[in-house]
């Protein structure tokens, strides 16, 4: 490909998949949601004979969005520079809505044409990107609420055995058994490895302050995370300055636009920012949030989504970590050639594959279509 060749987009194709979830009777839970499946919503965009594909996690209505509202702002504009097509496509939405579906549906997008030109160029999309680091650390993450303690110190404990030296369950749906789930996980992981907590945004302030406390002074828990929803950036707030000064405070996952992010680092709200690229604008919507991260010196942590996650956060200066989501790692398995796996406690995007080093299992993938048709 020469430098200054300008390469159209041909066509938007969009497809979206539901998997079930493996929890115990088909379900899963945290702090303030059940869920029984898992969608992903798959944007494939061509151009000069290269086809990229970048994904969110949603409702089926996002598949639809993008079809109506974003598929003919993309095509016909140049692969080469999806910057500039990320800003045609956030003013194309201004009166449908940004945050939420708009952002997202604006992301799977953004990832495809960052992918297509990491193909174009034949490079690895990590060295497409402006990129600080060449692996991101990882931390296991699941720990349901409603898993039996068998299987949540199993699957706590198994990652710990791997490698990873973070792990992170799910509290806050039934405080009075956290106690107990906390101690067996403690016990089963040991001393040394870090342990995280993800409240789901499930507490008042006080109850808040109280469970910070107590994760911090009986459990070492490091990580405490929305101990009270993400819109409570008073709250956030209120427990990052009294809580135990070695137990952060976390958020930023349903961070749709960049005041969203601004918010949470104004007085700051946490001692550690999350973004996630399927929801936060894409890739070029997290550069512009890194940017934001350093120069508030607060480091930014990856929120799921680890085959895209894994290429887009080395380019984040102050990377803390990548949230090795068991959902997502099924979900990304099941649809995709190219995974990566954890190595000493960390992604590293492979360099001898173009693009985001993924391919569509399309034989898989077609029993949990929920929306598109398969590529002929």
């Amino acid at each position: 490909m020469r430098a200054g060749v300008e390469v159209e987009v041909e066509n938007v194709t969009v497809h979206a998949f539901e998997v079930p979830t493996d929890g115990p009777d088909g379900l899963e839970e945290d702090g303030t949601l059940q869920w029984d499946s898992t969608t992903m919503v798959l944007v494939e965009v061509r151009a000069g004979g290269k086809s990229g594909i970048g994904y969110t996690y949603g409702d089926v209505s996002v598949a639809a969005f993008i079809q109506s509202t974003l598929a003919s702002t993309v095509q016909g504009s140049d692969a080469l520079d999806p910057a500039a097509t990320w800003d045609r496509m956030f003013a194309a939405i201004r009166n449908a809505g940004r945050p939420g579906v708009g952002a997202m549906a604006v992301s799977a997008v953004d990832i495809a044409l960052w992918d297509l030109k990491a193909r174009l160029l034949d490079l690895p999309l990590v060295k497409v990107l402006p990129a600080f680091h060449d692996r991101v650390p990882v931390y296991g993450s699941g720990g349901f609420t409603n898993y039996p303690l068998d299987r949540l110190t199993t699957q706590l404990g198994g990652w710990v055995e791997q490698g990873l030296p973070r792990v992170k369950l799910k509290i806050s749906r039934r405080q009075d058994e956290d106690p107990q789930r906390l101690t067996a996980v403690r016990e089963a992981i040991g001393a040394g490895p870090q342990l995280f907590a993800d409240a789901n945004g499930a507490l008042t302030r006080k109850e808040a302050l109280y469970w910070a406390r107590r994760l911090g002074d009986e459990w070492d828990v490091r990580w405490f995370e929305e101990p009270v929803s993400s819109d409570d950036t008073t709250g956030l707030r209120l427990v990052r300055d009294q809580g135990p000064g070695r137990t952060e405070i976390a958020a930023g996952e349903y961070g749709f636009v960049l005041k969203d992010f601004a918010d949470l680092l104004d007085g700051p709200a946490v001692d550690c920012l999350q973004a996630d690229v399927t929801r936060c604008g894409g890739i070029t919507g997290l550069l512009q949030i890194a940017g934001l991260s350093a120069a508030r010196q607060i480091d930014l942590s990856a929120h799921c989504a680890p085959a895209v996650s894994a290429h887009a956060f080395c380019a984040v200066k102050r990377l803390r970590h990548l949230e090795y989501f068991h959902d997502h790692v099924r979900v990304e398995h099941l649809l995709f050639d190219g995974n990566l796996s954890p190595v000493d406690g960390a992604l590293r995007p492979a360099t001898d594959r173009p693009g985001l080093g993924l391919d569509v299992r399309w034989d898989d993938a077609e029993p949990c279509r929920v929306y598109g048709t398969r590529p002929a």
